[in-house]
């Protein structure tokens, strides 16, 4: 059975580094991956509606090898932290 990575326990912070991790079927399935750099955290009210706390974080990120800021924010649940899964 594959070890599949897992969401970091704490929200990240600018400037830490995460892969995005997605499904297939994901729309944005093109970035499954990449390896990235927080550039902005947004926290919202998803959390409550969920009762995940965690859920309430989305950040904007920045692709660590073109250097380009993506032009879609991800959800916690997309990101492993880059030590996770190496």
């Amino acid at each position: 059975m594959e070890d599949i990575p897992q969401p970091a326990t704490d929200p990240y912070s600018v400037g830490d580094r995460v892969r995005i991790y997605l499904d297939a079927d994901d729309p944005d399935a093109e970035l499954h991956g990449t390896v990235c750099e927080v550039v902005d955290v947004f926290v919202d009210d998803l959390g409550a509606e969920t009762d995940r706390d965690l859920d309430a974080y989305a950040y904007d990120l920045r692709a660590v090898d073109s250097d380009r800021e993506l032009s879609v924010p991800f959800r916690h649940r997309d990101l492993v932290p880059v030590e996770a899964d190496q």
